[in-house]
């Protein structure tokens, strides 16, 4: 079971990043996703940036991003991903792709409730 997350780099404010999570090992169809965050010099964030809930399409997103980032699934693929608009200096860091196959997990949004994690994608945004 793995976890792998792309599409990270460098873009100034303003601008646009689509992130991609591709699991192997299994099927998301059945399972609770989460992207987390991780600023320069600071811990992973316990609240997720985003979570979804593969079973019904339910959503949680960090206030910090509503009506700016979305997340989708495709189910071909076997890849959730994270398209962050109007980024900000402040959404730079590491992004974690995490994965529980316990619903709840997509509901509460909360690292401690994921139990498989990717190795990240850095996301820096210029001012």
């Amino acid at each position: 079971v793995q976890l792998v997350e792309s599409g990270g780099g460098l873009v100034q404010a303003g601008g646009s990043l689509r992130l991609s999570c591709s699991a192997s090992g299994f099927a998301f169809d059945t399972y609770a996703i989460g992207w987390f965050r991780q600023a320069p010099g600071k811990g992973r964030e316990e609240k997720g940036i985003a979570c979804f809930v593969s079973s019904d399409g339910g959503t949680v997103f960090a206030d910090s991003v509503k009506d700016r980032f979305t997340i989708s699934s495709d189910k071909v693929k076997n890849t959730i991903d994270l398209q962050m608009n109007n980024l900000k200096p402040e959404d730079t860091g590491t992004y974690y792709c995490a994965a529980d196959h316990a619903i709840v997990a997509g509901r509460l949004c909360q690292a401690q409730a994921f139990d498989t994690w990717g190795q990240g994608t850095r996301v820096t945004v210029s001012s």
